[in-house]
């Protein structure tokens, strides 16, 4: 008799996990719809446009007609059961698609045929092979008018490399698909299945010296031997298989399921997942085992939070047998949760589930420690295990919020709180600069849909505007000042002076305070006030309004009153002694000055390039890759960037995405100091 755990290994054969990804408009969620019903696990497909699709089903994605967030859904095809998550392709929310792959073997890139490849598709293929994933490229839409096809593979291939290879090809104009790894015969619209048969042979044996000794002696090797050897040249990236489908007609989907249970890796035939023990510096790798009789190890890649429902996790099974109701950690908890509400998804419905085995993606809810990247184990000695960490852009659009409603700030923090724990891309922050709740998003695009689903799920409503720009003032020159503060009117009066001396630090040099007072001129007690006027300065600015940095404070002499001298005298006469020396000193308005990175188009570099320079921004340099997608680094003043997707996207016919990163601070310009400063002046005398 057969032992559970040979039991529960031949079922985890029988497992397949793939993300859908790639550029929007691709099809991505109508293929998902298409292999759900061609699988039988719907009666009838859905449509994008008319909202009813199993996996866009939030409503502002049904509204938009664009996934906005990720969607976990599954099949059964051929006994095999298949995770796959349908993910949005916009680069706004990479915070979405990211994760997706921590969750699978397999990521599979869909191109639109009619589009080709877009920057999208490359910077997907680009995050799966550092995550050491399977790829797979699914040409969508190969039944659009004037479609080229077999350009359109010889431009994968030039773009992503000759391993780029089909293992089916389109026939009759694109109403069907014809397999090209166990098939040997038969034509199709780009020439005879041999040809293609062969080359995928020739790709595979080549990792296995023994099947090449084969091959060659023989010249031909059955596909139906080439199991292992094919596995091997998905891990190493030997073998990019492509294969043809129309989601709108059906034709290559059969043969897109067979690809799915046949060829594509189970749990124990791909790549371990990249997981650590430690933390910093000695963090060291650790080997996880899809062995169905170790401890439990999961790893939640998206949380969802609902006002109704509560917090739910979403996670990837890595390592042993998960069931309903037993007990597991949150990362480094000592307070153990009980498994009760556990399911699988199906868009958005849930289906109880009882046992999850490796590779295996499944859902808990209402547990409050969850969180996006926690690892859900059930040993005590795995509270330090963790995934290596994905490269996420960095969000840097930034839009500044508060409550339409007075008082409701916190419930504001508390809300906002909640959307950036779905989204990893997305940055909450007060900042003190300014005075201001900021929340930085990847896009124009991504905080937009951030504050529908504000008002639309949670009904609150924030005013918005841009962030004020973090200017700084700093002086370039030594300098003195000095005041007395006298106030007498009827009792005790007040009496302070303070004279005091000033240089420039080096820039990032903060801030420094010295007592250089000497023969009690005054009082030790009365220096704290005197440093507390200064840093009101330092605090609210002297000439435009902003923070002052990179200066030297030195007190060397005052004069104090044996009666009359307090606190409240010797602050007013250090602060206003700073002023007087800042303004002597040859004061200077700080810009903050951002790298940016763009990736567009190569025939928009000059557009751009142009573009930046009026913008007082510097071009640093340049680089392009194979599909015509040009790099353009550079500095820019960060205050000329505002609304600037907006101008990449006219720039670029909407292909054009940046990032950016804070650099340094720079004077700015004389024009420009002169209008930042007036303004100061003016709310001054209002």
């Amino acid at each position: 008799m057969p032992s559970r755990s040979s039991g529960l290994a031949a079922e985890l054969e029988q497992v397949r996990t793939l993300a859908l990804t790639g550029p929007s408009a691709s099809g991505k969620t109508t293929l998902a719809e298409a292999l759900l019903q061609a699988a039988g696990m719907i009666g009838a497909a859905g449509s994008v446009e008319r909202g009813s699709t199993v996996s866009d089903h939030d409503s502002i994605e049904r509204r938009m007609q664009h996934s906005l967030v990720s969607s976990v859904m599954h099949l059964t095809h051929a006994d095999t059961r298949v995770h796959f998550i349908d993910t949005p392709g916009s680069p706004d929310f990479l915070g979405q698609s990211l994760p997706a792959l921590e969750a699978v073997e397999t990521a599979a890139i869909v191109i639109n045929a009619a589009t080709g490849i877009e920057p999208m598709a490359v910077r997907m293929m680009q995050y799966a092979a550092q995550r050491n994933l399977d790829r797979l490229i699914i040409i969508n839409k190969i039944d659009s008018q004037g479609v080229q096809l077999g350009d359109l593979l010889a431009r994968i291939q030039a773009t992503f490399g000759r391993e780029c290879l089909p293992l089916n090809l389109p026939a009759d104009g694109g109403a069907r698909v014809v397999d090209c790894f166990f098939n040997r015969e038969g034509e199709t619209d780009l020439g005879p299945v041999e040809a293609a048969h062969r080359a995928l042979v020739e790709q595979v044996v080549e990792v296995d010296s023994e099947f090449v000794d084969r091959y060659l002696n023989d010249g031909d090797v059955d596909a139906t031997e080439l199991h292992a050897p094919l596995e091997q040249a998905l891990r190493e990236g030997h073998l990019i298989p492509v294969c043809f489908v129309s989601a709108r007609t059906g034709a290559g989907l059969p043969e897109l399921l067979d690809v799915i249970v046949r060829l594509l890796p189970n749990p124990t035939e791909a790549n371990p997942p990249a997981f650590l023990v430690g933390e910093g510096e000695e963090a060291r790798p650790m080997k996880v085992e899809p062995d169905p009789s170790r401890h439990v190890l999961a790893h939640v890649f998206k949380v969802s939070v609902d006002p109704f429902v509560g917090k739910m996790g979403i996670f990837r099974v890595h390592q042993g047998t998960l069931a309903r109701d037993g007990q597991l950690y949150v990362g480094s908890s000592r307070k153990p949760f009980k498994v009760s509400n556990l399911f699988m998804l199906q868009g958005k419905d849930h289906v109880p589930a009882g046992r999850l085995l490796p590779g295996d993606i499944a859902a808990v809810a209402k547990v409050d420690d969850l969180h996006f990247d926690a690892v859900l184990h059930d040993a005590a000695e795995d509270d330090h295990v963790h995934l290596a960490p994905l490269d996420f852009p960095v969000p840097v659009h930034g839009l500044a919020v508060e409550p339409k409603r007075h008082g409701d700030e916190q419930r504001m923090w508390e809300i906002l709180g909640k959307l950036v724990d779905e989204d990893p891309c997305l940055r909450l922050e007060h900042v003190a600069a300014t005075n201001e709740t900021v929340i930085y998003g990847l896009g124009e695009l991504h905080l937009r849909v951030l504050l529908e689903r504000l008002q639309e799920v949670y009904k609150f409503e924030v005013n918005t505007r841009p962030p004020r720009i973090a200017y700084r003032e700093t002086i370039t020159a030594p300098a003195e000042g000095h005041h007395r503060h006298k106030k007498q009117s009827g009792g005790a009066g007040q009496f302070g002076e303070v004279f005091l001396r000033i240089e420039p630090l080096e820039r990032g040099g903060g801030f420094q305070f010295v007592d250089e007072v000497r023969g009690g001129t005054i009082p030790g007690q009365f220096i704290p006030a005197v440093e507390k006027g200064v840093r009101e300065v330092l605090e609210h600015g002297a000439i435009a309004g902003y923070p002052v940095v990179d200066v030297r404070v030195v007190v060397y002499d005052g004069k104090h009153h044996s009666v009359d001298s307090k606190d409240i005298a010797f602050a007013t006469a250090g602060r206003k002694a700073f002023i007087e020396a800042i303004r002597a000193a040859r004061p200077i308005v700080l810009e903050p000055v951002v790298n940016i990175d763009i990736a567009a188009p190569e025939q928009s570099m000059g557009d751009i390039t142009g573009d930046l320079s009026g913008r007082r921004g510097l071009v640093n340099g340049t680089d392009s890759d194979a599909a015509g997608v040009v790099q353009i680094r550079g500095q820019v003043p960060l205050s000329e960037l505002s609304g600037y997707q907006s101008r990449l996207n006219a720039l670029t016919s909407g292909q054009g995405r940046y990032t950016m990163l804070l650099s340094h601070y720079a004077a700015v310009p004389p024009s420009v100091q002169q209008t930042l400063t007036s303004q100061h002046q003016q709310r001054d005398d209002d």
